[in-house]
């Protein structure tokens, strides 16, 4: 059983910046990619970035030149390091990992942007 858990989410003032952080319970390599996900209140789940181990980093939307994605092979991890966060960035984040044709869901970190 794959397992991915978030940490870092929380409350922020427009402008500052948080850093979650994805605990994957295999060895993120044997994924084909890993990456973050956004669901704002009472929205779809959308991309927001993108690692493939095959391919270039993907960045979507607003984020672009604000988040930044990086892996840690030693300690599987995943992180979403967020700067300048503003209030449309609210909402539950989810890392996940696709392998085997399976894509596997951490349960989401509350990230919140208000002042």
């Amino acid at each position: 059983q794959v397992q991915l858990v978030e940490s870092g989410g929380g409350l922020v003032q427009p402008g500052g910046s948080l850093k979650l952080s994805c605990a994957v319970s295999r060895n993120i390599f044997s994924f084909s990619a890993v990456g973050w996900y956004h669901q704002a209140p009472g929205k779809q789940r959308e991309l927001v970035a993108r690692a493939p181990f095959l391919g270039s980093l993907t960045y979507v939307g607003s984020v672009k030149g604000r988040f930044t994605l990086s892996t840690d092979s030693a300690k599987n991890t995943v992180s979403l390091q967020m700067n300048n966060l503003k209030p449309e960035d609210t909402g539950v984040y989810y890392c996940y990992g696709s392998g085997g044709g399976v894509d596997y869901w951490g349960q989401g970190t509350q990230v919140t942007v208000s002042s």
